[in-house]
């Protein structure tokens, strides 16, 4: 079971039977499929702004896109109300991705909507710990030409391992990604199917260049270990090279134990790790407290799960430039 899904399963069953005692009270208000809509666009939701930011892209001027997870709301833990579940029942098509919020998972399942688009069945999806990278593989070859168990005192903790959502803060992931969307969109609306494959390779391309430029700056790092508050950093890390030690597992809202905390203060001392990322939607008195005891700075590495006033950028891209310079900065050039 999702080690993220575990502690919600009440609380989103007990949401999804409000939700849906709702929705036949609401459903005659909803605003309509694109077929009924005034301006004939294709009526699409998405579940969180990452995919929220993709489908408007590749949709432009031929789809309405709503998100059901509204700025500031940290999207593990979205409660779905049962206006939503109407408005989702409504819609043409529906963008998600499955694994990362348990009611938007049961609400789309029951919902009547002929094109649902599950992100996680467009990239290859990866089980991930609290730590992703390289450098647990580097630290296991040399303990075991040791004879001991480097994870016993380095603190390597592959623990709260599941499959990781993250897959948008990959621009190559993303990419593919958003070539299932634009496929799907088009064979939902074929009228517009030619300007939906043009807006999806320009995306592509966006990406592509993002790609370029994470690799490029972060190919010659002095360090190449960074730690953050939750493991959303997996597949970037992956990518470009480095390895993402992460204070809480998958779930943001889980709880480090003391030992975990010690041992990430041994790892940041050996490794030269010079900063402690924190986030915008999530608590950072953990993390602070970490770079407190540890004598390390503090940053933002934002997991783009949503933009709000707090956000370094307004949108997807130049957030994701901002987190760049965050991780160039902190991990130093040769």
């Amino acid at each position: 079971m999702d080690v993220m899904n575990v502690r919600r399963l009440i609380p989103t069953a007990a949401l999804s039977c409000a939700a849906l005692l709702g929705l036949t009270a609401l459903t005659a208000c909803g605003s309509g499929s694109a077929a009924e809509r005034k301006d004939g666009k294709l009526d699409v939701v998405a579940s969180f702004y990452p995919l929220q930011f993709l489908t408007e892209q590749i949709g432009g001027d031929h789809v309405a896109v709503t998100g059901l997870t509204k700025p500031g709301v940290e999207p593990h833990d979205l409660e779905i109300s049962a206006r939503q579940t109407a408005k989702l029942n409504d819609a043409d098509a529906v963008v998600y991705l499955k694994g990362l919020q348990p009611a938007v998972d049961a609400a789309v399942q029951q919902a009547d909507v002929k094109t649902k688009v599950d992100a996680s069945t467009l990239t290859a999806m990866e089980k991930h710990g609290n730590e992703v990278g390289g450098h647990a593989a580097a630290h296991d070859d040399a303990a075991e030409e040791a004879g001991h168990d480097d994870h016993a005192d380095h603190g390597h903790s592959h623990s709260e391992s599941g499959d990781d959502p993250h897959i948008w803060l990959d621009p190559v992931k993303y990419a593919e990604v958003a070539k299932g969307v634009g496929a799907a969109l088009a064979k939902a609306d074929p009228a517009h199917a030619a300007d939906y494959a043009k807006n999806t390779d320009a995306l592509v391309g966006r990406l592509g260049g993002l790609d370029k430029e994470y690799a490029a700056a972060l190919k010659n790092t002095k360090a190449k270990v960074f730690i953050t508050t939750h493991a959303a950093f997996g597949y970037l890390a992956e990518r470009y090279g480095l390895t993402e030690e992460a204070i809480n597992g998958l779930d943001p809202d889980s709880e480090p134990s003391p030992a975990r905390i010690k041992d990430l203060q041994k790892m940041a001392k050996a490794d030269g790790v010079t900063t402690v990322f924190y986030e915008t939607l999530v608590s950072d008195k953990t993390a602070k407290t970490l770079a407190s005891d540890a004598s390390l700075r503090t940053d933002v590495l934002d997991p783009l799960e949503g933009i709000t006033d707090r956000s370094k950028g307004t949108d997807y891209f130049s957030v994701m430039r901002s987190n760049l310079t965050a991780l160039t900065t902190a991990l130093g050039t040769k």
